[in-house]
């Protein structure tokens, strides 16, 4: 009902840019309820069934989407393109492989605090295509991280269908090819997807190991509604629409006796009632006035520089041996402090600077990369506190 309230509004011309998950509602939803309230989701455009299952207030998601200043980002961004750290989910990065190697950072802080708890980051079809899903699949399998990386294939990246994105005959095959357990599932079905979801959950955290759950689904939208649908074959509007998550779940419940159509009468106008007020206190918000002081204080955390003077005896050192007792000063000062790089741990670095490192500190925080660009740096107790929806 949301989604069909911010279509009309596009064409009124009174929001300008809207993405729909319209088709793909199952797949947000059951995900959401899957995992606990404190557990990290990393969604995308099309996911709004994450913000209303992790019940964000709807007037408050409106002045997002209208760039207000009482929204999740004071008006930074619209669209989806923002997070909650209240809410524990963390904003999409638009190109949105990326955000995979941020779950498998979350999902390393749990480890390594031992705590039975998983990330999930979605990602489409095509950003299964991008460099960042092959490196955080890769890392997330090596290290046994309790990730579940869902895909949401929905046969399009963008107007790209997926038979010119991959030639393997599913995406899961892409997991299993990294060592990693993966399945496909009817991600149209709300109740398959909230019980796999559950297993996989389960899964990730007693084998400590990730998962990659291929959801087959399609948007009945374009990639957005100024792309349009013309690049997609009518007959799969027809097919899929006989597959619509809401209408054959409504069906369902009808037909299990666990609601008649009076009850979903009344939730449904419950429902209008809520959207209508919640719009217009999103539309009574006036505009941002920008104030340079108070983004400069959002960019940069407040900071008092206090001046330590040297104190010991001084002594002459090489340079990577300043480096190296510096970081041997840090990791006994921070112990959650983690070392991520090439060769940095049994061998010490290409320079030796972390050389007897894991003697000292031990495999958890003196870790090897396995591949040449380093995705992610963790600091497992920083992200319980840093705002993420900056």
């Amino acid at each position: 009902m949301i989604e069909d309230k911010m279509l009309i509004l596009l064409r009124q011309g009174r929001i300008s840019k809207w993405f729909s998950g319209i088709g793909q509602e199952a797949v947000a939803v059951g995900a959401t309820l899957a995992l606990d309230s404190d557990e990290y989701i990393m969604p995308m455009h099309r996911n709004l069934g994450v913000f209303t299952g992790r019940k964000m207030p709807l007037d408050k998601l409106f002045m997002q989407w209208q760039g207000r200043k009482n929204g999740y980002s004071k008006g930074r961004e619209r669209s989806f393109h923002f997070g909650s750290n209240e809410h524990h989910i963390c904003g999409m990065i638009s190109h949105l492989g990326p955000q995979l190697a941020i779950a498998d950072g979350i999902a390393l802080a749990h480890k390594l605090r031992k705590e039975d708890k998983v990330s999930l980051a979605f990602s489409g079809d095509g950003a299964t295509s991008e460099g960042d899903f092959h490196e955080a699949l890769n890392v997330a399998a090596v290290w046994g991280l309790p990730v579940i990386f869902l895909v949401e294939n929905n046969g399009y990246g963008l107007s790209t269908p997926s038979s010119e994105q991959f030639i393997c005959k599913q995406i899961a095959d892409k997991g299993i090819g990294y060592g990693m357990k993966a399945i496909t599932i009817d991600g149209n079905n709300l109740l398959e997807v909230y019980h796999e979801l559950s297993a996989a959950r389960k899964y990730c955290i007693e084998e400590q190991n990730p998962i990659l759950v291929e959801c087959m689904t399609f948007r009945m939208r374009g990639h957005e509604e100024a792309s349009g649908v013309k690049y997609v074959p009518k007959e799969l509007f027809e097919i899929w629409g006989e597959k619509d998550p809401i209408s054959n779940y409504e069906k369902y419940l009808l037909e299990s006796g666990v609601m008649d159509e009076m009850l979903m009468n009344q939730i449904r106008e419950q429902h209008r009632t809520y959207i209508e007020k919640s719009l217009e206190t999103g539309f009574a918000e006036p505009p941002v006035v920008p104030n340079v002081q108070e983004e400069m204080n959002d960019v940069y955390a407040p900071h008092v520089h206090v001046q330590v003077a040297a104190q010991g005896e001084k002594r002459p050192l090489k340079l990577i041996q300043a480096i190296t007792e510096g970081m041997a000063e840090s990791m006994k000062r921070y112990p959650n402090l983690v070392l991520m790089g090439q060769d940095i741990a049994e061998y010490g670095g290409a320079f030796k600077a972390t050389e007897g490192f894991v003697e000292q500190f031990g495999k958890d925080r003196v870790r090897n990369t396995p591949c040449v660009k380093v995705p992610l740096l963790v600091l497992p107790s920083v992200y319980r506190s840093r705002d993420l929806s900056r």
